[in-house]
């Protein structure tokens, strides 16, 4: 079994019930070939660094899977048929980084110097 990172970007006027239709339809995939997503992060709603078929924003979902090299080829030829989403990138690593939050917004932020 083979580690990935694989994030897709839907598009910004996606309802977040249609948000959380897209997270379980690419999780089903992945269980339905025997892989199993170790974790599921919904990073939300963020700016794009350019447009992207008119979008200025995109809501972001990032899966790390384990899983076989053909369950990601069925993600990414389902993903292309999807109109909902701009992008997606799946990256295999060595190992997963499961302890840091990169996208948790933090209310109580220290202010250097006070």
């Amino acid at each position: 079994m083979n580690l990935y990172e694989h994030t897709i970007i839907v598009r910004q006027d996606v309802s977040p019930s249609q948000v959380k239709q897209i997270e379980d339809k690419y999780s089903k995939i992945v269980e339905k070939f025997d892989g199993n997503i170790v974790k599921l992060e919904n990073w939300g709603l963020m700016n794009l660094s350019y447009l992207i078929k008119k979008n200025k924003k995109g809501n972001y979902i990032h899966f790390k899977i384990k899983a076989d090299g053909k369950i990601i080829s069925e993600l990414e030829k389902n993903e292309k048929l999807d109109k909902n989403l701009l992008r997606y990138l799946t990256v295999k690593v060595k190992k997963f980084d499961l302890d840091t939050d990169y996208f948790k917004k933090s209310d109580d932020k220290e202010i250097p110097g006070k």
